[in-house]
């Protein structure tokens, strides 16, 4: 199987990781123009699904290092394979929460507040567990992180106040998705490997463990999903049927979006084998500086915003950059 030998590559990777999970966002905008919210979630978990299986049947299973995809589920034992699925079933009822957050208080609130959160809890908790970088260089990227999110979310309160309509579902909905999303990396990396090229036995290797992590969003979706669109946190309750209503243009819109998160996914846990997951995982949670970056210039979600707030937000974006690069010199 294909894995990064250098940790030059790895940061390369896990900046990939950082744009994807920072642009999927778009597609559930774009779908959002004439689809919910839970209905485009439906087809972005086929997405993750979809993608997840193509990567363990192509780059899994070729090349000569470490194991291939269908020798390392044969060998993989149950408990890491639970361990990985319920990752899975933790992230997807923090990302439906995020989906939620997007599409009440946009990407420019709900990715810095919810994501941010996920990378400072996160790093933390993962590094706890593997402790791999400089650790004063390491949290000192993480502050600067919790910097950016309050400056965002002052800007975000001043704006609203501005505008006369502070949404304060939007951010409780982020803050409930970031506390859950800095929990379920750590379930997908105990199930794997310390050693991808010579992995222990019966430990899970990357292309496995996301492959398993996919279906344990599959199976979590028909539970939350359901629930959601019985009890919707706005608007009218849904039902199957209107699923089938939407369009093949719709439809692919929300595979697209999961494709793009499960590329960032699998190159996350690709390189955290020469990055370590601390440092792995805050760096692909720089999603946030990206999904602010669309929200802002893209998607226009501060329109008629003071020069106060434009500056307090140019002050977020200068902190997470810094914030960022410190985590990649934590692992040099």
């Amino acid at each position: 199987m294909f894995i990064p030998q250098s940790y030059s590559l790895a940061v390369i990777l896990c900046i990939i990781t950082m744009i994807c999970w920072g642009s999927w966002g778009n597609t559930q905008k774009l779908a959002g123009k004439s689809w919910r919210f839970e209905l485009f979630y439906w087809d972005y978990v086929t997405g993750i699904v979809l993608f997840a299986l193509l990567l363990a049947f192509t780059l899994g299973s070729f090349g000569e290092n470490g194991r291939s995809f269908s020798d390392d589920i044969a060998q993989a034992d149950a408990k890491n394979i639970l361990s990985s699925m319920l990752g899975g079933v933790i992230f997807n009822a923090s990302n439906i929460l995020l989906v939620a957050a997007m599409a009440i208080a946009g990407m420019a609130v709900a990715f810095p507040v919810g994501v941010g959160i996920a990378l400072a809890l996160g790093v933390i908790i993962n590094y706890i567990f593997a402790p791999k970088g400089d650790p004063v260089i390491l949290f000192t990227g993480v502050a600067l992180v919790v910097a950016a999110i309050i400056i965002d979310a002052l800007a975000y309160k001043k704006h609203s106040s501005s505008q006369q309509k502070v949404s304060k579902k939007g951010i409780m909905l982020s803050v409930s998705a970031g506390i859950l999303m800095a929990l379920f990396y750590r379930f997908v990396a105990s199930s794997m490997a310390s050693d991808f090229v010579s992995p222990d036995p019966g430990k899970l290797t990357p292309y496995s463990a996301v492959f398993f992590f996919s279906i344990g969003v599959l199976i979590s979706n028909f539970l939350f999903n359901y629930l959601i669109m019985k009890k919707p946190f706005e608007g009218a309750p849904l039902s199957l049927s209107d699923y089938t209503k939407g369009s093949a243009s719709v439809h692919l819109t929300g595979i697209l979006g999961g494709v793009i998160w499960c590329t960032g996914m699998s190159l996350s846990i690709l390189a955290s084998g020469k990055a370590g997951f601390a440092i792995s995982y805050g760096l692909g949670q720089g999603a946030t500086l990206i999904a602010a970056l669309w929200g802002v210039f893209i998607w226009k979600e501060f329109r008629g915003a003071s020069k106060q707030v434009y500056w307090l937000i140019l002050l977020m974006f200068l902190a997470y950059l810094a914030g960022l690069a410190l985590l990649v010199f934590a692992g040099a």
